[in-house]
């Protein structure tokens, strides 16, 4: 199995000012690199250093941004001017930064989503995608994610820890009655709503859950803004047509693309993966055994750092 990249420090980090956000950004690795953006989860999940740690530092130039509202950006917490089409407009705006003409697009979870629909709008800013985890953003999706008879189905003890802080006001619409609460004025209710909400994706991501992931999905910053951001977007349906990403995705289909999504992913069904790569004429679909939705366990690690190495040879041959 190949280990992630060691520890790396950025190179530069900046904020960058889109309307009332301030978005943080940061490039790590080789300046001269093969650049690549990569896209966190989510939404409102934040980046993490280790993300840095999926790309070769001596052969890319590793970008990374905190979308709107999480992490290091802000306001925190904030829906307003908070959407995909805003992200996409981030994502642009970032890459002129840093005088990027094309690039590499890489993902996980929401950070899929978020690089398909850059894609369908951009594909000729796009070398190639490495997408970890496929959600497409459809409504069937999001209700197998919250429903009883979806992960609910599966996990019936977490589940039933996710709905209590709905209390006798639970509804065949969960996305609609967590809203209520998370943008609610009572912070208690907020705070309690946020922290189920967080925890349940938490506690079906991974095969095996390490503790340490537990206690940061509670602490109240992030549970905040992960939970906000996350049902804002559901509630609006991630901002475009249900199916949208398939309906669009000739547009990209002639772009190189690796995706890896784990057998027993709770959080995204694999499904959607196998539905992606069966409409992408150049792409290629591993299917990671013992593997979940977390973009941290060894098989998808392994997936992911051999897939960057393939692609860095690849376009540098180019």
């Amino acid at each position: 199995m190949q280990p992630l990249y060691p520890k790396i420090k950025p190179n530069s980090e900046t904020f960058l000012e889109f309307g009332e956000h301030k978005v943080y950004v940061e490039e790590s690795g080789n300046p001269d690199g093969v650049p690549v953006l990569y896209l966190h989860g989510g939404p409102g999940g934040g980046s993490s250093p280790e993300h840095r740690r999926y790309f070769n530092p001596e052969k890319y130039r590793i970008i990374i941004f905190d979308q709107r509202g999480c992490g290091k950006s802000t306001p925190h917490a904030s829906v307003v001017g908070n959407s995909t089409w805003d992200l996409i407009d981030d994502i642009e705006e970032i890459r002129e930064h840093f005088a990027i003409t094309k690039w590499l697009i890489s993902g996980g979870s929401w950070g899929t989503t978020l690089a398909l629909a850059y894609g369908v709008k951009f594909p000729q800013r796009v070398t190639g995608f490495i997408l970890r985890g496929i959600f497409l953003g459809t409504q069937a999706e999001v209700d197998w994610l919250y429903g009883e008879d979806g992960a609910g189905a599966i996990y019936p003890d977490h589940y039933q820890d996710f709905m209590a802080p709905l209390g006798h006001e639970q509804s065949p619409d969960v996305v609609s009655a967590f809203n209520k609460q998370l943008f609610d004025s009572n912070e208690i209710a907020r705070i309690a709503s946020a922290k189920a909400w967080t925890l349940w994706e938490t506690k079906i991501s991974a095969l095996h859950i390490d503790k340490t992931e537990l206690i940061s999905a509670q602490e109240t910053h992030q549970a905040i803004a992960m939970a906000c951001i996350e049902n804002h977007y559901f509630a609006n349906k991630c901002f475009f047509e249900d199916n949208y990403l398939l309906n669009n995705i000739h547009l990209i289909s002639h772009i190189p693309a690796f995706i890896i999504h784990g057998r027993y992913d709770m959080v995204c069904q694999i499904k959607q993966a196998w539905l992606l790569a069966n409409q992408w004429e150049n792409a290629q679909l591993q299917i990671i055994p013992k593997a979940g939705h977390s973009g941290f366990e060894q098989g998808i690690i392994d997936a992911i750092c051999r897939a960057s190495d393939k692609m860095a040879d690849f376009l540098i041959s180019k």
